[in-house]
């Protein structure tokens, strides 16, 4: 897999574990400094950007794969027709 790639994928990961971290600061710690509605609002969008980290590196993984799944197959039929000839 390319670096950049899986250093993209890395910081995702990272983002999404501090986003967690955040989120349940909030939920234990919120509750005595913000009213509920606040700390709800602040959990939702912490634990939602979370979800999005968890699930973005997967996408671009997959993404990736088939790129290169489609790579072989055209230097596969480029092959074929160079022995071909």
């Amino acid at each position: 897999m390319d670096s950049k790639l899986k250093k993209r994928i890395y910081a995702f990961y990272f983002a999404g574990v501090v986003n967690l971290v955040l989120g349940m600061y909030v939920l234990v710690a919120g509750g005595s400094m913000m009213p509920r509605g606040t700390v709800l609002l602040l959990v939702f969008f912490f634990f939602g950007f979370a979800a999005v980290d968890f699930y973005f590196p997967k996408m671009l993984k997959k993404k990736w794969d088939e790129q290169q799944k489609q790579l072989e197959v055209q230097q596969r039929k480029s092959a074929e027709v160079k022995s071909e000839e």
